[in-house]
């Protein structure tokens, strides 16, 4: 390949990157997002296994999971759901849903609500969880719970 081609691949290389690197979809200066995104250890201690792990994107969904062996009536699915930023603090609600342990027949669609603050490495925040049968009906009434966590690091 003649060197003016390995010249013009470079460029194309270089400006496809750069532009890549500039396509960040938080908006600019938002630091509360910019906090919040990553891994997280969390407890919840009003819920029927209190440790959790919470995964927020960069594009505003978020992944909640923990074990499935936590609850002894009913088996839930991991969540999944939507945050956005609301003054400093961020709020969001994710979306599982449970089956029977002793029938596998579906027991509720749980959305739980939350509002976080982040604080470096740590969050702290509180929400409710409300929980719907198959006709999306509400179940009782919603369940307030606290959560704090720590910030999942590589090293």
């Amino acid at each position: 390949m003649p060197k003016s081609s390995n010249v013009k691949a470079f460029l194309v290389v270089a400006i496809l990157l750069s532009t890549l690197t500039g396509c960040s979809t938080l908006p600019a200066g938002d630091d509360a997002a910019q906090r919040i995104v990553g891994a997280w250890f969390v407890q919840m201690p009003e819920a029927p296994f209190p440790y959790h792990m919470l995964l927020f994107n960069a594009d505003g969904t978020m992944l909640q999971s923990n074990p499935d062996a936590g609850d002894p009536h009913t088996s839930d699915s991991n969540g999944m759901g939507v945050w956005v930023v609301e003054g400093n603090h961020i709020v969001g609600k994710f979306v599982e849903v449970t089956a029977d342990r002793t029938t596998r027949a579906f027991a509720s669609r749980g959305e739980i609500a939350f509002e976080i603050d982040v604080t470096g490495d740590a969050i702290t925040g509180a929400g409710s969880a409300r929980f719907y049968d198959v006709n999306g009906t509400l179940n009782g009434n919603p369940v307030a719970f606290t959560l704090s966590g720590v910030r999942v690091q590589p090293r």
